[in-house]
């Protein structure tokens, strides 16, 4: 996949602007497109791949850390290159803020539930570690995408520059703050207990070696960050000529860096390994808040890129529902199916309000 990647970033470079004038034909349009979404979308799932093995060396949880701030990399890099790309996207930060945190915390997190509970019936995880992640979730949450809706220092949902500095501070610091709990003192919350018995599986286990799964991510790191600014042309080109909604872009940018994860979080609950699903999915969140909105804020300022960061009426609603649900399904210790049932359909409605607002 990676001889693919950059065969594509070849030829994109050279031709690309001899490519992108055809978009006014359909066919042209539609299989650009799919062939840009394909190899991003491989090169995405590369790139997990390779964090895997790197988790695996590491162990929990150390490797769905890595795994969460690979993608969070990716994202911040794509979100910055799709703004600088043609005219200047103001919202498309706050979109793909939103649509992470639906895709995971009501998609994902419902997928895994309702899947582990038909094979499991019932799973179990540690309620510290949820309980670490939602505590930093919604407050962050809050005042990157709530707030700025309702402060009357600037028009509209936007932050002044020292507003920014405190919400930017509050994510990085709190963030940082986070990672020395759940690689320190408090580990322990976010490690998938063993089965009892199982104490012997490690026995002549070999560990993958480290060094070639760091370079080998670093370079799939590339191609996805070129290649989702090309693919900004075609999505900005449906979106004006078909008058979609703009957050559609934000949700593509999204799906693109959520899917890889996310197969990865659904598989583990079908192992019976919640607590994994709980890493991954909640630690998105929280790496794309914590780690999005300062980088950002920080890039906006440098390069003089209008930032809208405020969510509609509708969004926000569903936002805070999808927080406060969250909080109510891991507030016991165990799943069961109606909970990931009550997930998925919140996300049936996120997708719905997209086009019925």
């Amino acid at each position: 996949m990676l001889g693919a990647a950059a065969i594509t970033c070849g030829i994109f470079l050279v031709y690309g602007e001899t490519l992108f004038p055809d978009l006014s034909d359909p066919a042209s349009l539609f299989a650009l497109s799919a062939w840009l979404f394909a190899v991003v979308l491989g090169s995405a799932l590369g790139v997990v791949r390779h964090a895997e093995h790197v988790s695996e060396r590491l162990g929990e949880p150390y490797g769905t850390l890595v795994l969460t701030l690979a993608i969070a990399a990716i994202e911040v890099m794509s979100i910055t290159a799709v703004m600088m790309h043609g005219d200047n996207n103001p919202t498309l930060v706050r979109d793909t803020l939103f649509s992470v945190t639906m895709i995971f915390m009501a998609g994902m997190v419902g997928i895994s539930l309702l899947l582990g509970a038909i094979r499991h019936r019932e799973q179990s995880f540690s309620l510290q570690g949820a309980n670490a992640y939602l505590g930093l979730i919604v407050p962050l949450a809050v005042f990157s995408l709530v707030l700025p809706d309702f402060t009357r220092s600037t028009s509209g949902p936007t932050l002044t520059p020292a507003q920014q500095l405190m919400v930017g501070a509050m994510a990085a610091g709190l963030y940082i703050v986070f990672l020395f709990i759940q690689t320190g003192r408090h580990r322990d919350y976010f490690a998938q207990p063993e089965p009892d018995g199982d104490g012997h599986g490690a026995e002549g286990h070999v560990s993958p070696p480290l060094l070639p799964h760091v370079i080998l991510l670093l370079a799939y790191v590339v191609p996805v960050v070129f290649l989702v600014e090309q693919l900004a042309r075609p999505i900005d080109y449906v979106i004006e000529t078909a008058g979609a909604p703009h957050i559609i872009g934000g949700v593509i940018v999204a799906i693109l860096v959520t899917t890889p994860e996310a197969i990865g979080g659904v598989k583990a609950a079908l192992r019976n390994r919640l607590q994994i699903s709980v890493n991954v999915f909640l630690g998105s969140v929280l790496a794309t808040i914590g780690l999005t909105v300062p980088i950002m804020l920080v890039v906006s300022n440098l390069i003089g890129l209008d930032l809208v960061l405020g969510l509609q009426s509708t969004e926000m609603v569903m936002l805070l529902l999808v927080l406060a649900v969250n909080v109510i399904t891991f507030s016991s210790g165990r799943t069961n199916l109606l909970q990931g049932a009550v997930h998925l359909l919140l996300f049936l409605a996120f997708l719905f309000l997209l086009f019925q607002n």
